[in-house]
């Protein structure tokens, strides 16, 4: 039975699936490790370097990615490399420091801070290693010195402005250094420059709130100017078009009237209308008498007198 369960396509498949597995996962791993130990072989990351030491002396430096057989490099060395020696894992991506208020002072004695972005790499991991214990602090430090070395007793207008020529002076000074211990300085950048003194800060804010009045006030004065100019220049024009306006009246009325007086009917009428308009517009008392009162009108007449006279 168990011979048929062996034999049956079921449980060769398991059997197979069982030895790969087996095989994949645990021997294939445990052999890698064993080669790997014994310095038979190594993989270098993209962007990686290897230096492997061995009794104090540089033996290999691998910077090429990829798969790389020890045993046809440092031969008979190979397996005493992970045993005695020593392998460093440099890491050749591109770095990035930031100096923050770097102290310097201009030409006429203002405290000045910059700050400076730099980037660097490994070049030499030989030199990277064994020629200074801490590179980066000393390639910090180097940046640091030469800003305050090349940008102190600058004008502080050519500080304030021209940001990419200091950058070109601080590296030009810093990269031959640097290269001696194996780094190799990329781009470097003055991203800041401001005040130290906090008093002379404040002078300065002052100054330029006082000078943002002032040209707030000339604005609005100029403005107002305007306006009044506008003004005075729209009043001239209009008094000028009702002067000439007032002197053609005379013209116009005249010969409106010269026409009219061509058709006696149509004066009488005008100046009929004209009176009874003055007439109306007048505060004179008006009294109507009937045709034929006889002495009625005279009798009002001297009432109307009398009581003028007594007002």
């Amino acid at each position: 039975m168990n011979n048929w369960a062996l034999q049956s396509p079921l449980g060769s498949f398991l059997i197979a699936a069982v030895a790969t597995f087996v095989g994949f996962f645990i021997i294939i791993p445990i052999f890698l490790g064993i080669v790997r130990f014994l310095g038979l072989y190594t993989i270098v990351e993209e962007r990686q370097c290897k230096v492997y030491v061995l009794f104090g002396k540089v033996v290999a430096v691998i910077d090429q990615p990829g798969l790389h057989l020890l045993i046809l490099k440092l031969g008979i060395k190979a397996p005493l490399v992970n045993l005695l020696g020593k392998c460093h894992v440099l890491d050749f991506r591109l770095d990035q420091e930031y100096l923050r208020s770097t102290p310097v002072n201009s030409e006429e004695g203002a405290p000045m801070g910059i700050g400076v972005w730099y980037e660097m790499f490994i070049s030499d991991p030989v030199a990277y290693l064994f020629k200074n214990a801490d590179p980066r602090g000393s390639l910090a430090a180097n940046v640091g010195n030469s800003t305050v070395r090349c940008l102190s007793n600058l004008r502080l207008a050519d500080m304030l402005e021209n940001r990419h020529t200091m950058s070109q002076t601080v590296r030009t000074e810093v990269s031959p250094q640097s290269q001696e211990w194996g780094y190799s300085l990329g781009s470097v950048y003055i991203r800041k420059v401001h005040f130290r003194d906090a008093g002379m800060i404040k002078q300065i804010e002052e100054k330029v709130v006082n000078r943002l009045r002032q040209v707030t006030a000339a604005i609005k004065q100029d403005g107002a100017n305007q306006v009044s100019i506008i003004t005075s220049t729209a009043e001239r024009q209009a008094a000028i078009e009702f002067a000439k306006a007032a002197a053609m009246r005379p013209q116009i009325v005249g010969a409106a009237l010269q026409k009219i007086s061509q058709d006696p009917e149509i004066s009488g009428a005008l100046f009929e209308t004209l009176e009874t308009q003055n007439m109306i517009e007048g505060e004179a008392a008006i009294t109507l008498i009937p045709q034929k009162s006889g002495v009625l009108g005279e009798l009002l007449a001297a009432t109307q007198g009398k009581g003028v006279a007594a007002k």
